[in-house]
């Protein structure tokens, strides 16, 4: 492959990176945090690229690449993951993943350190804090307390269910967290995102059921997809 297609590539690869992370593409994707190294990536390579074109002009040719051709059909398969940027925009995973995910990895079955919950009528928490207090939480501090709870419908054997998916680096190690929804159980669709209020079963989380607590729903509200829809 020439020079300057090489180039014209590594500039379209870096506009790519750029352009999910400024617009807030990057989410479906990976962490929050993760940000600024997919920045500094775009910005190398289209730095890279510049400084090579650059260079070829003041030598006044392009120089050709020695390589062979299966190096080169190789090379234009890059272009793939740069048409997928900038002509699709994949919605972030929903409730084909929960549906398909082990149930043992609801919560990881890792201890973590719960703190004492805020004080109010209805306490707002994340998917992740829930399923694990109602798991790990002897001590039955969620029990007759209010808490509200946002996620995407999913139903599976008949019943519905409140679920998030939890990333620890990006979407290929998404976990699935769910809730079964009991009491006023909203009549939505799948994946409609929505806010539920209302109170946990007790003790409705255990082994057999894969530690997915229940959850008496008291109001239920549609909302739209969140900016960062995964949890970590």
């Amino acid at each position: 492959m020439r020079r300057e297609t090489q180039n014209i590539l590594l500039v379209l690869l870096g506009g790519a990176l750029l352009k999910i992370s400024f617009s807030g593409l990057y989410l479906r994707y990976v962490q929050k945090g993760l940000l600024p190294l997919l920045i500094a990536a775009g910005v190398i390579m289209i730095g890279l690229a510049l400084f090579a074109i650059i260079r070829d002009i003041r030598r006044g040719k392009a120089v050709e690449d020695d390589g062979h051709s299966h190096s080169s059909r190789s090379t234009w398969l890059m272009l793939l993951p740069v048409l997928a940027v900038f002509l699709i925009s994949p919605p972030a995973l929903g409730g084909d993943v929960v549906s398909s995910a082990a149930d043992t990895n609801q919560t990881q079955r890792s201890r973590n350190l719960l703190g004492d919950l805020p004080s109010g009528d209805v306490i707002p928490l994340s998917m992740t804090e829930f399923v694990t207090r109602t798991a790990w939480d002897e001590s039955g501090t969620l029990d007759n307390r209010r808490v509200k709870l946002t996620g995407f419908l999913t139903r599976a054997d008949g019943d519905t269910f409140v679920a998030r998916l939890a990333i620890s680096c990006c979407a290929a190690d998404a976990r699935p967290l769910k809730v079964k929804l009991v009491g006023d159980v909203p009549s939505l669709p799948n994946d409609q995102w929505v806010e539920v209020t209302g109170q946990v079963v007790p003790k409705s989380a255990s082994e057999k059921n894969s530690w997915v607590p229940s959850f008496t729903v008291e109001s239920s509200t549609p909302v739209a997809e969140p900016v960062e829809p995964y949890e970590s």
